[in-house]
């Protein structure tokens, strides 16, 4: 059986640019919701309930999104490019980083969905300000140095895994409104290549009725509507 890194380091480069993609979608969300979080009125429940909604489907695809990586990801670099090994126990390092200050940021989000107090409101935003710290800083690191590793080291149908681990785990209403936050500030050509692996039907959903949906959302989280 041919050694996929050997495959991938002689022939043609696997695409990742869906990952920036990805990344730049989570820097902006992390970066907006401490702001939406102080502007809440004190006692407004309701308010606080649609950022508190916003705020769990962010962590819990920012959770698959790492996870994918824990389980897919590092082990193949591992095994196939070992010089780069402290690289990705850093990697491994990072996230679980990420996972304590989720881990505190989710107790405080059900008090303060309940309470809307401004104390708790203000714990919010300012772990959901650390946790923006620690990720963009791992992000930066992983496009630097990860990302290109990736191109050579592992296969396309390999990479595209990626994006398929833990979909199921997903609730099915999310699932239009993440991929709505990907194509967001996405550029034409990254339109289209990430519609590309979307079955048509969906494709033609995410263009038309998922498309408002996330708008109508959208300015719903942001205070816009």
């Amino acid at each position: 059986m041919t050694n996929p890194a050997m495959k991938t380091a002689a022939g043609t480069r696997t695409d990742v640019r869906d990952m920036y993609v990805v990344h730049r979608a989570f820097r902006r969300e992390l970066g907006l919701l401490p702001g939406l979080v102080r502007a809440v009125v004190p006692g407004d429940t309701g308010r606080a309930a649609v950022l508190v909604r916003h705020a769990w489907m962010l962590l819990q695809g920012l959770h698959l999104h790492h996870t994918a990586e824990d389980d897919l990801l590092w082990p193949r670099l591992l095994e196939r490019c070992p010089p780069d090994a402290g690289l990705v126990h850093r990697m491994e390092a990072q996230h679980e980083q990420v996972e304590h200050l989720t881990g505190l940021l989710g107790p405080a989000l059900d008090r303060w969905e309940v309470e809307a107090r401004p104390a708790v409101a203000e714990e919010v935003a300012a772990t959901l300000e650390a946790l923006r710290a620690v990720l963009v800083e791992h992000l930066a690191e992983e496009e630097r140095e990860i990302l290109p590793l990736a191109e050579r080291y592992v296969t396309q149908e390999e990479w595209d895994q990626l994006g398929q681990h833990g979909k199921g785990q997903m609730a099915m209403r999310d699932l239009p409104l993440l991929f709505g936050s990907l194509l967001e500030e996405c550029s034409p050509e990254e339109r289209t290549m990430m519609l590309h692996v979307v079955p048509f039907p969906v494709r033609l959903l995410l263009r038309t009725v998922f498309a408002r949906q996330y708008r109508r959302y959208v300015s719903e989280v942001r205070g816009t509507a």
